[in-house]
């Protein structure tokens, strides 16, 4: 099996969990410029509400800044924000006590970088559901039609006129904190599907 070629993300989407689960080696494009309204700095998470968006706030970029350069910005408290709306969601959820403790650093200390960010973040999911892969930086650019990768950067993005095929994805459906009163909701954060099936996680990937 070829590497597969992703995107970095923030606490990112089942359908990319998913994809991460099937893989062998992956590696995380760090060289390509910043794209905004994507994954790479916000997640979806449910609410009473409905379906909202915590956006990671990143210092303004320009055509030339690269991923890896990409600075995290500090003017709000947007951890505690982020912290506080996933707390109202998902307190409830089975299995929010279980886990909580062993995310609430990422709102806590103040990484520079957001790819840092990111991907301390997917190493800690990792562990928690107990996935091993092996997942790398890319060392350079990777052109688009590379025949050594499995070119999945442009699969997933919170805007389906955006998507590109390359990774098919059904959801399964579960039970959903609010499911008495909203609709099953798939492709929310892997936060969603973790607090509420727990160790289960992994069946629905």
């Amino acid at each position: 099996m070829k590497p597969f070629l992703l995107t970095t993300a923030y606490f990112p989407p089942i359908a990319y969990f998913s994809c991460l689960q099937k893989a062998e080696t992956i590696y995380i494009e760090q060289y390509e410029n910043f794209g905004k309204q994507s994954y790479r700095n916000r997640c979806e998470i449910m609410t009473a509400n409905g379906v909202i968006s915590l956006t990671v706030p990143v210092a303004k970029a320009n055509s030339k800044t690269l991923l890896k350069d990409l600075r995290i910005v500090y003017a709000t408290d947007w951890q505690k924000l982020h912290f506080r709306g996933i707390e109202s969601a998902y307190k409830n959820s089975p299995y929010y006590e279980y886990y909580i403790d062993d995310l609430l650093p990422f709102f806590q200390k103040r990484e520079t970088f957001l790819l840092d960010l990111n991907q301390a973040i997917l190493y800690r999911l990792f562990d928690l559901l107990k996935i091993k892969r092996d997942v790398r930086l890319t060392t350079d650019y990777i052109h688009p039609g590379n025949p050594e990768f499995t070119d999945l950067r442009n699969t997933f993005h919170p805007k389906a006129s955006h998507r590109q095929a390359g990774w098919e994805y059904t959801a399964i459906p579960y039970r959903q904190t609010f499911s008495d009163r909203i609709p099953f909701t798939p492709h929310l954060s892997i936060l969603d599907l973790l607090f509420c099936c727990g160790p289960e996680t992994i069946q629905y990937l």
